[in-house]
């Protein structure tokens, strides 16, 4: 026994209007772009960000040194925060000595809970500024996924927003072209005149 298969072909309806043609395409690339468009463009952003934030830690890694300090001054004990609060970390003369150069003092920040005469890892730029370690594999990692999911997202929404402005302008013309369709055709079912 053959079994035939059709191909597919456009059958006449009276029904079918250009607005559902334009509908149903725009249903399909709208599918497509959801579907491909929104994560192509997260990976790309996410392979843009990951480039610029390793190169911008290997930068950091390059001007900034950790240096082990004793707190010589006085940290407070305790600061309120704006949530009320202790905070995570304040500013506090901190003496090091450096080979070659003897001793040297900074303000530098430390951890909360760091008392007079701990030792502390503190970070200094090039120019002698207290400042935060480099960003590690974690911070931009982090920083990756943000900007990839955040770009991925952003097109969804912009597809869909896309979407939903073709569907209202297609359901105007749907109804205009009905409207025009009644005023020809409705005279003929209620026996009135136009």
């Amino acid at each position: 026994m053959r079994t035939r298969v059709r191909a597919w072909r456009r059958r006449g309806n009276p029904l079918l209007r250009r607005s559902d043609v334009v509908e149903a395409w725009t249903a399909l690339l709208v599918a497509v772009l959801l579907l491909v468009g929104a994560p192509l463009t997260g990976a790309v952003v996410g392979r843009w960000a990951h480039q610029e934030a390793t190169a911008t830690a290997a930068e950091q890694r390059a001007e900034r040194h950790r240096v082990r300090a004793e707190v010589t001054g006085r940290p407070p004990d305790s600061l309120p925060t704006a949530s009320g609060g202790r905070a995570d970390s304040y500013r506090v003369d901190v003496r090091w000595t450096e080979p070659g150069q003897g001793a040297r003092t900074a303000v530098a920040r430390v951890p909360a809970g760091t008392r007079h005469g701990d030792v502390v890892e503190v970070w200094f730029d090039a120019r002698g500024r207290s400042v935060g370690p480099p960003a590690d594999g974690t911070a931009v990692w982090q920083h990756t996924l943000s900007l990839g999911v955040s770009a991925a997202g952003g097109t969804a929404a912009v597809v869909l927003l896309g979407h939903a402005v073709v569907r209202r302008a297609a359901m105007r013309h749907r109804l205009e072209e009905w409207d025009r369709e009644w005023a020809r055709t409705g005279p003929e079912w209620s026996g009135r005149s136009a």
